[in-house]
């Protein structure tokens, strides 16, 4: 077993996950990773990304499923919660240090975070870095691990120094390669006790067996124009004062203008580099801002960076140029989308727009399929609400103006009552108007309440999320929820719906299918005991669990589109296999959702929309199989794809 291990300096967000995940892709690899960060504040941390096996996880664990298109398990996953409390399951012994110490395993010792806790990360990571990927037969090839946080983070100290023993353990080892194609899996390590430490699986160990890439900052100060090492100088230099040495730099360059001459690294940084950091000029790449982010891959491929990591790791024998020819197609595809679709997207977490990363992406990935470009209009509930017409008149003119002028209203999932109302009156212009509109889990229930409201006319009908004393509840707590733990209580993972009826929107997006399975995170759901006034009035529960008293979707059948789910669909959305919904949803918004309907009716979706928009654009524009650094020329604002 071979593994690359990726760490980050100077600042966080310079983008290792997606590095990690290009670096996957170059070398074939199929990642998989695992966390709890149920718990966590969508404004601090982003979105909670949510598994099959219902492992709640850092958004970054999005991008390794999004880039490589496998499904990653909980056991990926490292948190120093886990460490710390029971989680480590170590040949079939699911002992926690603690645990261990109150048995008497450690015969009376002083119980430290050296050997004791570090010891368990070791014995995490080797244990899960030889559990078959993916459901493929064998253990992987290379590991590579994302290491989460910045070098010198006080969390992050138990995992740096449990890696540094690590690489030096399997540094003894000779391991030897006979294979033509590498298979690589994922961990993610958190050195957090609620979050997720990012771990990519590629190759790590000593001589031969690890390698480490170490991403930074090299930042341009525009009243002096020249690039700045020494941040990246020390960074390094604290690494290797924990026992862990760079093999290759990827450094992040600022913008000192619109143009990549400005970000990529001159010779004099590359050689002031080269020189402090011990790190061969040729091992040294730029990590630029590119109009989107599936340029990234490419990018590193043209940098050779695959070349230099299989030096490091000694895979000579294996070293061949990464293809990746449907993935160059899909990004200068991306490039070229010149025609908009405005979406309104009205939520709760609006300042933090990676607090709906998985959402964002989906609509991308449709956006993509139908050959426009995606413009988001980011509307807080509650400035639609009354209250805020008093309180800044301005924020509500501004809102509803948005709201007015989308071509598709989405309400994504969240929690609590604030904005409530302003997510109503949303929903309820986009039915009356016949907007295209698209509710996820809160949404849907929001949908359905406002329907109740407005249709039936029962106006106090609401969720006891919101009102546990209401006397009309539309929405109702689960009787297996918990309301006094929070954390991993709700009902979660991959669920399978059942479809009422194949004439139904969502049923032919999905390729009329009987069943589908998408993943679910909520501890609400519609009272069975009104769905029957409700359908009668003219909402369509179209898939329903195999009991049939779970609601699952909702439909306006006599509506352009107007679809509600329980479930999370941009968790399973794919670049080049946009989610069903969602492209149903962005198809409804610019006029071809009945050319979309009708080609997924006749499709399975297991094989469902290999990208024809980017077959269009090969037919207009001379692609090359390589990577153009002209498609990069100036920076997009707005949306990062």
């Amino acid at each position: 077993m071979k593994y690359v291990l990726v760490t980050g300096g100077v600042v966080s967000g310079l983008g290792k996950g997606v590095t990690a995940s290009s670096i996957g892709l170059l070398l074939k690899a199929y990642p998989y990773l695992n966390t709890d960060a149920g718990t966590m504040s969508p404004f601090e941390h982003g979105e909670v990304f949510v598994l099959d096996d219902g492992g709640e996880v850092d958004l970054d664990l999005g991008n390794y499923e999004r880039f490589m298109d496998i499904k990653l398990t909980r056991d990926n996953n490292i948190t120093t919660g886990k460490i710390y409390q029971a989680i480590l399951d170590f040949l079939n012994q699911s002992r926690s240090v603690i645990e261990k110490e109150r048995r008497g395993d450690y015969l009376g010792k002083t119980v430290q975070v050296v050997p004791h806790i570090t010891d368990a990360i070791q014995e995490w990571i080797e244990r899960v870095a030889h559990i078959p990927v993916d459901g493929k037969p064998g253990s992987a090839d290379v590991c590579v691990i994302e290491l989460g946080g910045t070098i010198g983070d006080i969390e992050s100290m138990p995992f740096i120094q449990a890696l540094g023993q690590f690489s030096y353990k399997v540094g003894k080892n000779d391991t030897k390669f006979y294979g033509k194609d590498l298979c690589a899996s994922y961990l993610y390590l958190y050195p957090y006790p609620y979050r997720v430490l990012n771990v990519c699986v590629c190759t790590y160990a000593g001589a031969g067996n690890f390698c480490l890439v170490h991403v930074s900052l090299v930042p341009v100060l525009n009243c002096v124009g020249e690039q700045k090492t020494k941040p990246t100088q020390h960074s390094v230099r604290g690494l290797r004062g924990q026992g862990l040495a760079p093999h290759i730099l990827a450094c992040r360059s600022t913008m000192g203008s619109n143009t990549i001459a400005s970000q990529v690294l001159d010779e004099a940084a590359k050689g002031k580099l080269s020189q402090f950091c011990l790190i061969p000029g040729e091992n040294i790449i730029t990590l630029y801002d590119v109009p989107n982010i599936w340029h990234i891959p490419l990018l590193l491929r043209d940098q050779k960076a695959h070349e230099a990591i299989f030096k490091v790791l000694n895979l000579n024998c294996v070293i061949k140029e990464p293809r990746l020819d449907e993935w160059t197609n899909r990004a200068e595809a991306c490039d070229l989308l010149h025609e908009p679709v405005r979406i309104a997207l009205v939520g709760k977490y609006t300042e933090l727009s990676d607090a709906y990363l998985s959402v964002l992406k989906a609509l991308v990935h449709a956006s993509v399929d139908c050959r426009k470009k995606l413009f988001v209009d980011w509307i807080p509930a509650s400035n639609l609400e009354d209250a805020t017409a008093k309180e800044n008149p301005d924020a509500y003119k501004a809102a509803w103006k948005l709201l007015k002028g989308a071509e598709g209203i989405l309400v994504p999932g969240g929690f609590g009552d604030r904005g409530v109302q302003g997510k109503i009156l949303a929903v309820k212009y986009a039915r009356e108007n016949r907007i295209p509109f698209l509710g996820i889990c809160l949404g849907m229930q929001i949908a359905v309440v406002e329907f109740a409201r407005s249709v039936l006319g029962v106006k106090d009908a609401t969720s006891t999320e919101f009102d546990p004393n209401t006397k009309s509840p539309y929405v109702i707590f689960m009787p297996e929820g918990s309301k006094t733990h929070m954390g991993g209580t709700m009902r979660l993972g991959s669920r399978r719906t059942y479809f009422q009826t194949k004439e139904c929107k969502s049923a032919k997006l999905y390729g009329c299918r009987s069943f589908i399975d998408e993943r679910h995170r909520h501890r609400y759901e519609v009272n069975p005991d009104f769905v029957s006034r409700l359908e009668n009035a003219g909402l369509s529960f179209t898939g329903k669990d195999e009991t049939g008293q779970r609601m699952e979707i909702a439909e306006l059948p006599n509506h352009p589109y107007f679809v509600g789910v329980q479930f999370h669909p941009e968790f399973k959305s794919r670049p080049g296999k946009p989610s069903p919904l969602f492209l149903g949803f962005i198809a409804a918004a610019c006029g071809q959702l009945d050319v979309v309907l009708q080609r997924c009716s006749n499709v399975d979706s297991n094989s469902l929309l290999k990208v024809p928009a980017i077959k269009t654009y090969q037919k207009k524009s001379s692609l090359k199989p390589s990577y153009r650094r002209e498609y990069v020329l100036e920076s997009v604002k707005g949306l990062n794809f």
